[in-house]
This record gives C-alpha cells, sequence and structure tokens, in this order.
C-alpha cells in the first residue's frame, strides 16, 4: 500500500474516531422539541450552523461538551455531561450558546465549570431525531382522559355550647335542696309536705335549667370534605392513519387536526 493511501486511510480512521468519541444534539425549545441539529465536531461560531442562540435543551450522546455564550468560545462556558438537559434556564445559556467544542477524555476540568447534573437518558419519548424526515398524518379522534374525583376540603370555624351533663346535674341537686327548704318552711301539716316536694321539682328546673345557659361556648375548627369529578385531562387519547395503517397514541396537550410522525408512524414532536 503506497503512502498516499495509507495517509487518507489514517484521516478516514480519525474522523470516523472523532465521531464517535462525541456527540451532541441541539433543540430550539424545552423539553427536546422542535426541530435538531446533531453536532460531531466544535463549532467556533454557531451563525455558521444556523443555530446562534437557539439552544434550548440538550441531548449529550457522547462524551462532553464545552458550551459557551459568545463565538470563539468566550463569555460563560459550562461542561455537560453525557444525559439529557430539558431545560439550559438553569445554567443561564437559555437561547445563548455561541460556540461548542468537545472535551477530550484527557483534559482535567474544574468541577465548578461542570453544568448541574442531567437526566440519564431523554424523558420525552416524543422528540425528535437529528436527520429525520417527518410526515404529517390526519388525526380520526382524539378525546381527552380526565384524572380520578379530587377530594377538595376546608375549615370552618364554628360556635359551640358547653352542654355537658355534669353541671347540669349539680344545678338541679341545688335546685333541689334551695327549692325543699323554701317549700318546708309554707304551710303546716300535709300541706308543708307538699309544698315541701314542689318546692323541690321546681328548684330542681329552674337549677338545671340555670346551669345551662350559664354554661361555657366556645369556638373550634370544623373540617369539611367534598369529593369534586375531575375536568382537567390528564391525557389525549389520539387515534390516526399513516399510510393505511391505524395507530394510537397519548399526548399531553390538545392536538390538532394532524399529528406529526416519522417514517415508522411514531409521533414526533
Amino acid at each position: 500500500m503506497n503512502l498516499p493511501i495509507r495517509t487518507l486511510l489514517a484521516a478516514g480512521i480519525a474522523m470516523l474516531s472523532a465521531q464517535a468519541f462525541a456527540q451532541i444534539t441541539l433543540y430550539p425549545q424545552e423539553g427536546w422539541r422542535g426541530r435538531p441539529i446533531a453536532v460531531t465536531n466544535s463549532i467556533r461560531d454557531m451563525r455558521a450552523a444556523g443555530f446562534d442562540d437557539r439552544a434550548s435543551s440538550v441531548v449529550v450522546e457522547r462524551g462532553r461538551w464545552e458550551v459557551c455564550e459568545h463565538p470563539n468560545f468566550q463569555g460563560d462556558c459550562r461542561i455537560l455531561r453525557r444525559g439529557s438537559y430539558g431545560t439550559l434556564r438553569g445554567m443561564g445559556l437559555n437561547d445563548s450558546i455561541s460556540s461548542i467544542r468537545a472535551v477530550p477524555r484527557r483534559r482535567q476540568v474544574d468541577r465548578m465549570a461542570y453544568a448541574p447534573e442531567p437526566l440519564p437518558q431523554p424523558s420525552y419519548e416524543y422528540r425528535v431525531r437529528p436527520s429525520e424526515r417527518l410526515y404529517e398524518a390526519p388525526i380520526t379522534s382524539a378525546r381527552a382522559v380526565v384524572g380520578p374525583p379530587e377530594q377538595r376540603c376546608w375549615v370552618e370555624r364554628q360556635q359551640v355550647a358547653d352542654v355537658s351533663g355534669g353541671s347540669g346535674a349539680a344545678g338541679a341537686i341545688a335546685g333541689a335542696l334551695i327549692g325543699g327548704v323554701l317549700g318546708h318552711q309554707v304551710g303546716s301539716g300535709s300541706g308543708r309536705d307538699l309544698a315541701t316536694v314542689g318546692g323541690a321539682v321546681a328548684g330542681a328546673a329552674v337549677g338545671s335549667s340555670m346551669a345551662r345557659r350559664g354554661g361555657n361556648e366556645y369556638v373550634q375548627n370544623v373540617q369539611r370534605c367534598q369529593v369534586i369529578p375531575s375536568r382537567t385531562p390528564q391525557y389525549w387519547d389520539v387515534t390516526y392513519e399513516f399510510r393505511g395503517m391505524e395507530h394510537r397514541a397519548q399526548l399531553a396537550a390538545e392536538p390538532g387536526r394532524y399529528i406529526t410522525v416519522n417514517r415508522e408512524g411514531v409521533p414526533r414532536m
């Protein structure tokens, strides 16, 4: 094998190795939404890729990447590790990335330069993959699936009178004694006995009534609850047709007349 051919093969192998070493996907909307771009090489100015100050979420497929707010890797920069970043707001780089480059494995990086820990992998199933061809499929039916009934509780202040049996009984006994003594002083013979009994009965009734009226009143908090049917959709159950086949999907938001899918008919949002 002559030298020029060996040189070309070596260059090709080096290029493939670099691509296998690192890859990052940038999305124009938070939550890995919108048409992304995949990057495998350093870019000093994102305007050349038509993606300057547009990245709002990121998936690092392989390797580590340094993203900076100004061209030529200037300004505020962060190191992104392998994983998913649903938003760049927390690191102050939402719609602010202007340059990007892979970080070599051997390069030592201060831990303060790293962005917060990413998710292990994208949690959004219907994210668009780089270089995917997309299609519009007509939706044939869509229904909202609401959640379980909701229990709503509140606290009311309620005035309560203390009508415990102890105070009423004590008042009745005291009233009977007083009424009996007063009745005994009225009349003589059998008439005195009848007056004593009558006075005791009347005194007991009056004493019990006065005890109830004189009881303490207080305010207490009373909790009340009511079960209310939910009206908020948890998701939308959607049926659509693509290439002669019926498909179903569950979407977080109400769909329109069409749904975006890839060539396998899987939704892409």
